[in-house]
């Protein structure tokens, strides 16, 4: 198995449905002050909470996978929908 080691300056991607993960985004900024961070509101297909289960799992893991092709080297789910 082959590992892709992300890159120490990559931004830490965040991901909620809306913008409630803001404050997610803030305290990982509070805590550490020289990361980037970039956040991912799916304000489009908001609110998840009604959808079916395999909606939000196709939704989450779509915008997820585009956090990885856009480099990050963490992700942090700050939706409780989708971390459900």
């Amino acid at each position: 198995m082959t590992w892709n080691v992300p890159d120490a300056e990559a931004p830490i991607g965040i991901f909620d449905s809306g913008v409630g993960g803001l404050t997610v985004a803030r305290s990982v900024l509070d805590q550490l002050p020289h990361e980037q961070v970039l956040y991912v509101a799916d304000t489009a297909r908001f609110p998840y909470g009604p959808k079916p289960l395999a909606e939000v799992r196709a939704y989450a893991l779509a915008v997820l996978d585009q956090l990885v092709d856009q480099g990050v080297k963490l992700l942090v789910i700050a939706c409780n929908s989708a971390s459900a």
